[in-house]
């Protein structure tokens, strides 16, 4: 009998990087090959790496260093961020086969297959997942001064229209309810126009996709505040099955250090954006980035991120110790802030994000609320997580046949540090 062929994926870093993988995962289980449970030996290993922070290279070198050990036979294929970043240095840790760059990726298979008729490059699953994350652009053209982004994913590009919704078809048929369209900056998104053809603006592509019969909910990935333009938000606002909740990036709430970062807007215009979306739909939540400990960031410049933290009431804050990446503006920069006054920020951020999300969670206690159901809780037994439209953490209480990516009307009983508990009123399709 002939051995089965097995492969295993390993991801790191962004939700660009999850979608890629996914789709190399989508291609090698329609080639024939299955993957490699625990303990089983693979034949190909693919590694995605991510270069964002310091921590990140150190997580990057840390897998593909555990797969040659534990896959000693198989071909190791390395791409993603870091490997574009150093690909002689990849190249030499032992058991990798190929390094393949960036630019290169969705034919990152025809690298160890030349000679065989590939599968299309597109998911038509998420595994391990309830929410599907579409990819709908790539690259950076916005060379924010701490960030290697651009220089290893290059410039901005977009994937046409009608590629995006046949995926978003195929996932809804394959039983996903809910999809985010997701990008390295996905503002940038023009709908890859060819010169018989207009741009097609991500409010189009919003509209576009909610169209889509029997997607349940809608999501748009990170963007900067000054890319929320009247028509998005109208096409957030006004659609059938767009959620009300977006992460839309802080990065700094000093006016000052936004600029010596190179980002595009000010404290203000991420308060008008915030406030415009609140305005028009009171329960509209947010979830944001921030950095702390960017050069020159004095203890003024720190509160005063503080403190659009609490003015904004954020659902969720992504904290980053800020992290040097050679070839970046602002590892010239003098005037770093020691780690140990880093370290002490972070601790501030996130005690503070956890106690505002708490207080936002607390207003809607006593509420019935639509949740889409994710997971059995690891911490608290008897549970399984979700999340409502509006992106809050909700426990709900395991009775009957209640399973994962399920969509429950929920009545919310309690408030707790892990989220929103509550029991099933009904059970939705």
């Amino acid at each position: 009998m002939k051995a089965k062929k097995r492969f295993t994926v390993v991801t790191l870093g962004c939700r660009t990087n999850q979608y890629e993988s996914q789709a190399y995962t989508d291609q090698l289980v329609a080639m024939g090959y299955t993957q490699a449970k625990e303990g089983e030996e693979a034949d190909i290993c693919v590694v995605n790496t991510c270069t964002v922070t310091e921590s990140a290279d150190s997580s990057s070198r840390y897998q593909i260093r555990q797969l040659a050990k534990y896959h000693p036979k198989a071909k190791i294929i390395v791409t993603g961020c870091l490997a574009e970043r150093l690909p002689e240095e990849i190249a030499k840790i032992e058991g990798v086969s190929h390094v393949v760059p960036n630019q290169e990726k969705e034919n990152l298979l025809k690298v160890v297959f030349p000679e065989e008729d590939l599968p299309e490059f597109s998911i038509q699953q998420f595994a391990a997942h309830t929410r599907a994350f579409v990819k709908v652009q790539d690259g950076c053209n916005s060379f924010c001064t701490y960030c290697i982004i651009p220089y290893v994913r290059g410039r901005s590009r977009s994937r046409d229209l009608n590629s995006i919704l046949k995926e978003v078809e195929d996932l809804v048929q394959n039983g996903f309810k809910e999809v985010v369209l997701t990008g390295i900056n996905i503002g940038d998104f023009d709908g890859d126009p060819q010169p018989d053809t207009k741009s097609i603006s991500l409010a189009d592509l919003v509209r576009a996709v909610d169209k889509v019969e029997g997607l349940k909910r809608l999501r748009v990935s990170s963007i900067d505040p000054d890319e929320v333009t009247v028509d998005l938000a109208d096409a957030i606002l006004l659609g059938k099955n767009t959620c009300p909740s977006m992460h839309i990036v802080l990065q700094s709430g000093s006016n000052a250090i936004l600029k010596r970062m190179n980002r595009k807007y000010t404290k203000q215009i991420f308060l008008e954006t915030v406030n415009y979306l609140r305005g028009r739909s009171p329960d509209f939540t947010f979830t944001t980035d921030v950095i702390v400990g960017f050069p020159g960031e004095s203890e003024q410049d720190f509160e005063e991120t503080l403190e659009v933290m609490r003015e904004v009431k954020f659902a969720k804050v992504h904290m980053f110790p800020y992290s040097e990446r050679p070839r970046t503006k602002a590892a010239t920069y003098k005037n770093k802030v020691p780690q140990d006054v880093i370290q002490k920020r972070k601790q501030v951020v996130l005690r503070l994000s956890e106690e505002i999300a708490f207080s936002l969670r607390e207003n809607y206690v006593g509420k019935e609320m639509e949740v889409l159901l994710e997971k059995q809780d690891s911490h608290t037994p008897g549970y399984i997580t979700g999340h409502t439209m509006n992106f809050l953490p909700v426990l709900v209480k395991a009775e009957g046949e209640l399973s994962s990516n399920q969509l429950v009307v929920v009545k919310i009983c309690k408030n707790s540090p892990e989220g929103l508990l509550g029991e099933k009123v009904e059970t939705k399709c």
